[in-house]
């Protein structure tokens, strides 16, 4: 079988990473990525040895363009087409009308908060979205709550097919960036956020929380990793708040499992998420996270030993774990977490695992035995 995984391109954080680890993992023989816009997950891709096409367009939509996609999928004798995002979904609907081929998706977001930002556009465009999931062969969600929303738009639960994200634990080589060369002390405790900048991501959450921490931890740190559209909106709120010289944007970053490593404490402030692969690269760093319940974020905290977990935009419950990941950084425990966290997900979560459960679903999509 061959199988053509296809997404905007734009890609650069969760999402990219899922779509990098997954074909890395599969035969390079059988797997394509396609692309509409040339991006750092074209250039990573590359990098990784993983078959590429780029669809060459003018614009975001176009006729031209499916007509390319639908001859590239007739010469290349392609038997599946695996989509990411909206932009994909939106093409093969549109496809699935002109040539046969077995269509999976795999919905990393809650298609009605993608464009939350955008106004009634983005309304428009969430619907579109759900309108081209409806017509998906199989639909592969990271996380539980996310079948039960596809369930509220009509979509059959025999349609839908769970696979919690996994990473590879055992990494070639380990990097180390320290504190001195950002400029901060050993004793500092460093709060880490690996997020875009846009609003579903909860920032505004963590510096009100933060705010009130410095009150009475002032060597306290914010460390955000990340770009997006609200970067100056964030900076205005961060001097609003009066917390300007205990917060980093760093932007984006190619060393994140750096970050992670410097940090001792890893922050998701998230309304809604599917199965954060940030919390397994904390993980993987032995860095204890403090998470809000969204998406599978239960299946990795499973208990109190391996991390914190608060409800969603509630200010009160993000303060109160952030003094108690403090109070057990000073009598020793949160090595322990970490240690505790790091082993239940190396042992649930790996990216072998991971892929294992997206082949098989391709091949009972092809009724191979």
């Amino acid at each position: 079988m061959k199988i053509l995984h296809l997404n905007a391109g734009n890609e650069t954080g969760g999402g990219m990473y899922h779509i990098l680890a997954l074909l890395k993992e599969l035969d390079k023989n059988q797997f394509i990525l396609g692309v509409l816009e040339k991006g750092e997950l074209l250039q990573r891709a590359k990098s990784e040895g993983i078959k590429t096409v780029y669809f060459s367009n003018n614009t975001r939509f176009s006729l031209p363009l499916i007509q390319k996609i639908k001859n590239y999928v007739k010469q290349q004798q392609i038997s599946i087409i695996h989509t990411h995002g909206p932009r994909a979904n939106v093409y093969a609907s549109v496809l699935k009308r002109l040539i046969p081929f077995q269509w999976t998706v795999t919905v990393h977001s809650n298609p009605t908060m993608d464009f939350m930002e955008k106004g009634k556009y983005g309304d428009f465009l969430c619907r579109l979205n759900i309108n081209a999931l409806k017509k998906a062969d199989k639909i592969i969600v990271i996380s539980e709550p996310f079948r039960t929303c596809l369930n509220e738009f009509g979509i059959e639960n025999e349609r839908i097919v769970t696979a919690l994200n996994g990473i590879k634990f055992q990494q070639d080589k380990k990097t180390y960036l320290k504190r001195t060369v950002l400029g901060f002390a050993e004793e500092d405790f460093i709060f880490l956020m690996v997020a875009r900048l846009e609003q579903v991501k909860g920032h505004h959450i963590a510096f009100k929380a933060f705010a009130n921490i410095l009150d009475r931890f002032p060597n306290c740190k914010l460390v955000l990793v990340g770009d997006g559209s609200l970067k100056e909106e964030l900076e205005t709120l961060v001097k609003d708040l009066g917390i300007q010289e205990n917060v980093s944007f760093m932007g984006h970053r190619d060393d994140v499992d750096c970050f992670y490593q410097l940090a001792d404490i890893t922050l998701l402030t998230s309304l809604s998420e599917s199965f954060p692969l940030v919390l397994l690269e904390s993980a993987r760093a032995k860095t204890p996270v403090i998470a809000t319940d969204v998406g599978g974020v239960n299946n990795l905290i499973v208990n109190n030993n391996l991390g914190w977990i608060i409800p969603p935009n509630r200010v009160d419950d993000l303060i109160l774990a952030m003094e108690e990941a403090i109070h057990f950084h000073q009598i020793g425990r949160l090595d322990f977490m970490g240690e505790s966290l790091y082993d239940y997900a190396s042992r649930h979560f790996t990216v072998e695992k991971f892929a294992n459960r997206i082949y098989d679903v391709y091949l009972s999509m092809l009724k191979v035995e």
